[in-house]
């Protein structure tokens, strides 16, 4: 059974800093691309970033270029997003997302977890 667990939303005040991360289980996804969807009120779902299998190649929005940082652990079946200088426009629930390559995560991906909450409050 594929399951993509995240954890680690809460509540941040505006500049601050939180991570996010994503558990991903029932497949190799060692060899799947990872990455990061959020939603927030009223809002559509958009793209945040993805990361490569190996990690060799990263994709961010351009809303959080330069503030988010996406990576994987050692045994490449987890994901994390580190966020900093969090806006209260980041406020959003945060879903995991996997796909075999990056593009495929940006444009759709197949497998997605639950979502975390994110608050950032001004």
């Amino acid at each position: 059974q594929v399951q993509l667990v995240e954890s680690g939303g809460g509540l941040v005040q505006a500049g601050g800093s939180l991570s996010v991360s994503c558990a991903a289980s029932g497949r190799t996804f060692s060899t799947y691309a990872l990455g990061w969807f959020r939603q927030a009120p009223g809002k559509e779902r958009e793209f945040v970033a993805a990361i490569s299998w190996n990690g060799g190649t990263t994709s961010y929005a351009d809303s959080v270029k330069g503030r988010f940082t996406i990576s994987r652990g050692n045994t490449k079946n987890t994901v994390y997003l580190q966020m900093n200088s969090l806006k209260p426009e980041d406020t959003a629930v945060y879903y995991c997302a996997a796909d075999r390559q990056v593009d495929r995560v940006r444009g759709g991906p197949v497998y997605w977890g639950q979502g975390t909450q994110v608050t950032v409050s001004s």
